[in-house]
């Protein structure tokens, strides 16, 4: 059975670390508006006009564009001396750049979010 999560409360998700991103759900409307965001469409062509990016530098192209529309706030982020740093689209890049940050994000939000939660026959 499918269970749907009507839902359109942001909510907070902890991607470790310290780090919490305040996030909208996601849905069809945002995977949509992400594909038609100005990163991707330059990196799914190149100057000739055919594909350019791999597929893990999609991903991360993607993730990106995804948490710029998003993510509303964040906890546990902050300069060189431990200062909270404002929510930017130049911040949210940047925190997706971190390795374990982005698979957090990937893993926690992106698919766990595209794969529909099956309840096995009793």
């Amino acid at each position: 059975m499918l269970k749907l999560n009507l839902s359109t409360e942001p909510h907070w998700l902890d991607l470790g670390h310290g780090v919490r991103l305040l996030v909208e759900p996601l849905t069809t409307a945002i995977m949509l508006a992400a594909r038609s965001d100005p990163a991707i469409l330059d990196a799914t062509v190149d100057a000739e006009g055919t594909a350019a990016p791999s597929n893990d530098d999609l991903a991360r192209i993607v993730a990106k564009a995804v948490a710029r529309i998003v993510v509303k706030d964040w906890e546990g982020v902050g300069d060189a001396e431990g200062k909270p740093l404002p929510l930017t689209p130049e911040g949210i890049d940047a925190l997706l750049e971190l390795w374990p940050i982005f698979e957090a994000f990937q893993t926690d939000y992106i698919a766990g979010a595209l794969i529909l939660e099956q309840e096995k026959n009793a």
